[in-house]
């Protein structure tokens, strides 16, 4: 019985992705030009980019139409660079900014573009599965700050803890 609770909420957790209640995702999303090197601007605290700078993503399309993610940054106390390699598929059709992401085997968690700039493809809010996930990019490592704040008070208002976003540094020797 113990092994199949365990399958259960294995096969749960590697297959439910989910976007929070009240967001909803962008439509009309060109995954074509969304390839490319992105910056971090904002994220909310976790574990895995935990002192980090000077962070970026980089999207390239797979053959199996899936999309390859490599995460990279700077930790400045160790004085080394973190990367790391995921996968991305679309949860619905490739025009709808909702993906499933996986940088741990069979464990997808939920990657919702919530906002976008449909015209020059140029800054990004992205959430996960729920509202502890939150990140903005943009193709250049500065963002302009009216977008930035416009981006901020659209995450505050679908209920973020935008008191608690890290704003990245991209400096020093270290940049990408």
């Amino acid at each position: 019985m113990k092994k199949l609770m365990l399958f259960f909420w294995l096969f749960c957790l590697s297959g439910c992705v989910v976007i929070p209640d009240g967001v909803g995702a962008v439509k009309g999303f060109d995954v074509n030009r969304y390839m490319g090197v992105w910056y971090e601007i904002a994220r909310l605290d976790h574990s895995f980019e935990r002192g980090l700078i000077n962070v970026s993503t980089t999207y390239s399309l797979n053959a199996d139409g899936g999309v390859k993610v490599i995460n990279r940054g700077f930790d400045p106390a160790r004085r080394i660079w973190k990367e790391i390699e995921g996968k991305a598929y679309f949860v619905e059709g490739s025009d709808t900014g909702r993906l499933k992401v996986s940088f741990f085997g069979p464990f997808y968690s939920g990657y919702n573009i919530i906002e976008l700039d449909k015209k020059n493809y140029s800054y990004v809010l992205i959430c996960g599965n729920d509202r502890s996930y939150l990140w903005i990019l943009a193709r250049q490592p500065v963002l302009d700050e009216e977008v930035k704040t416009s981006l901020v008070q659209k995450a505050r208002e679908l209920g973020f803890n935008t008191d608690a976003l890290i704003y990245v540094e991209h400096s020093g020797n270290y940049r990408n």
